[in-house]
């Protein structure tokens, strides 16, 4: 359909924006005159971008008219047959399939369950920062935060410990395309993501021969997906979501979350005095440096919202950048503040698409950083922190930092 908005005065495609961009200027002005705005695109049909909170809420809770699985969830048409591959991803599903392949792992990542491996987490944390004390200046995006993740994920999904760091990197691959230091060396975006749904499929393979084992790569394996097991394809694209989901927004919550905190010492300062405050500062975190910026769906029928027309076909992005800092909803929102109550973020999604991992990812959050100010009482940055080019992943490329023991 034709787009028949006020002149564009914002380019918020462009990924160099959001390097170190005026970003939050721009999306607080946009919530005031544009909140569903739209923007052009080079090469391909432009999108919504959906600035609002409520707005970002009602786009998650309506699939039958806001679709994951129709063109994927990233702003840029994938080629047919990758986003054929791409639908076997569960962030890409809409009910009633989406449905049928969450429920057999929802009770794996219950609280409960997820609880009992706070020791475990515990542990490699204490081992990570060992090793980051040995050197005291480290880049803590990679040889710190990143390390953590791919663990956890490793032992969870019962992946050879010697192939953690090649999927650690391939998960980097895929989501840091935009960026030139990132991405994969031959430029094709997807590279990092096929090279993992192969090694996937063959893992599953090697798997299914072998007897089952107490970890969710056998739980996935066995599980009835509604008219029966998966097939090594499917997993394939199955795994790279988990995967993924699971190394690349932790590191990202991780690093933002130490970057944070240095930039406000008073609140670094309560936190070391009251241990209490780890969940909210988690949520905090969680809000005002969301992992990513948005994820995409697209209009199954013609509807509007805020009263601005969307056509069947539209790209529509829900953009939880802006949403997390609604003045509607959040008190001082551009305020980095750890106590804040309530914090109704969609950093975690919201509906249907609600994380999975939500309770894994809370207790890495909160067990690292326990860990980390336990380990360090002196946290120093050392240079300039740099973000990645990116409009989809918000978050830091590098992060030098002094760790200082005692």
């Amino acid at each position: 359909m034709a787009h028949t908005t006020s002149e564009a005065r914002f380019d918020i495609y462009d990924p160099d924006l959001y390097v170190d961009g005026p970003i939050h200027e721009i999306f607080a002005e946009l919530r005031r005159s544009q909140p569903v705005y739209w923007q052009e695109m080079p090469g391909e049909p432009g999108y919504w971008a959906v600035l609002k909170h409520a707005d970002v809420a009602h786009v998650a809770r309506h699939p039958e008219i806001f679709s994951a699985e129709t063109e994927g969830v990233i702003l840029e048409n994938s080629p047919p047959e990758q986003l054929e591959r791409s639908r076997n991803m569960l962030l890409m599903m809409d009910p009633p399939r989406h449905t049928a392949y969450r429920r057999p792992l929802v009770d794996s990542f219950k609280a409960r369950v997820i609880g009992r491996m706070e020791e475990q987490v515990r542990a490699i944390c204490r081992a990570i920062f060992a090793d980051a004390a040995e050197r005291r200046e480290v880049e803590f995006v990679h040889e710190v935060a990143g390390l953590l993740p791919s663990q956890v994920v490793g032992e969870l999904v019962g992946i050879p410990r010697e192939d953690w760091s090649q999927i650690r990197t391939w998960a980097e691959q895929g989501t840091s395309s935009q960026d030139p230091d990132l991405a994969a060396p031959d430029g094709y975006a997807q590279t990092g993501m096929v090279d993992m749904a192969m090694y996937a499929i063959d893992f599953a393979t090697r798997r299914r021969s072998e007897p089952p084992r107490d970890d969710l790569a056998s739980l996935i394996l066995a599980g009835n997906f509604g008219d029966g097991p998966m097939s090594e394809i499917e997993f394939g694209s199955f795994f790279v979501q988990l995967v993924t989901a699971g190394n690349d927004t932790t590191k990202t919550m991780l690093s933002s979350g130490l970057q944070a905190l240095l930039s406000h010492p008073d609140q670094l300062a309560e936190l070391r005095a009251d241990r209490s405050l780890l969940p909210s500062a988690v949520e905090e975190i969680l809000r005002w440096a969301n992992p990513l910026h948005y994820f995409r769906r697209t209009a199954m029928i013609d509807t509007e919202l805020r009263g601005t027309p969307i056509g069947a076909g539209d790209k529509v992005a829900m953009w939880y950048t802006s949403a997390n800092r609604d003045e509607d909803v959040f008190i001082d929102p551009q305020r980095f503040d750890i106590r804040r109550h309530p914090n109704p973020h969609l950093s975690f999604g919201v509906a249907q698409h609600f994380c999975l991992g939500v309770h894994l990812a809370r207790l890495e959050g909160r067990v690292f950083l326990d860990e980390l100010l336990s380990t360090f009482p002196v946290i120093e940055q050392t240079g300039e922190a740099q973000r990645i080019r990116s409009n989809l992943n918000n978050g830091l490329k590098s992060l030098p930092v002094e760790l200082v023991r005692s």
